[in-house]
């Protein structure tokens, strides 16, 4: 016969609600299991995470799995809450997110990413690896800022040619000239 809780307890309540305020900050979450890391090694991707603004945490995945249905991500997510969890939070760009943590794992076989949740997508870890392939945010905003500055590079290029062949051919006339005075 199974003892049934008659009264929440206060801490776990708290627990939960902190977690769910960690997790309203940021939309995408790449979930890793963290088993065999020393605590140098996590302090150390702590370090290079909080760097781009992301966080480190390691979670109990019943009160992860609450604050994730109170938040209502896709169901999906609790697959990823089983064993030692630690989840990485990312504010901004997620895929430099998972850059780190994929490098990291070359660093330290131990870390595993389980997968992630990116805005309402869930990715297994082949997808999280994909992902952290593509270039980030910047890296797009720059490559779309460089095509849409060609045509106009190409139009100032083509105008100021217009000029240079102009004193070109007027110095070219100015020396023939200054050879046929001098003969």
């Amino acid at each position: 016969m199974a003892i049934v809780a008659k009264k929440i307890q206060a801490a776990k309540t708290k627990a939960i609600a902190a977690l769910k305020e960690d997790f309203i900050a940021a939309p995408d979450f790449i979930f890793a299991d963290y088993r065999g890391l020393t605590v140098e090694q996590i302090t150390n991707l702590r370090k290079q995470l909080k760097a781009k603004e992301a966080e480190f945490k390691v979670v109990k995945n019943t009160y992860a799995r609450i604050a994730f249905e109170q938040l209502s991500a896709p169901a999906e997510v609790s697959s990823y809450l089983i064993g030692p969890t630690a989840v990485a939070i990312a504010p901004k760009d997620a895929n430099e997110i998972a850059k780190i943590l994929l490098d990291f794992t070359r660093e330290a076989p131990m870390l595993t990413v389980k997968g992630g949740m990116v805005g309402a997508s869930i990715y297994d870890a082949k997808q999280v690896e994909a992902f952290s392939k593509l270039p980030g945010r910047l890296e797009l905003i720059s490559m779309l800022m460089s095509v849409m500055n060609g045509p106009v590079r190409n139009l100032v290029a083509a105008l100021n040619d217009v000029n240079a062949r102009l004193v070109r051919t007027i110095k070219a006339v100015g020396d023939k000239k200054a050879e046929g005075d001098a003969a």
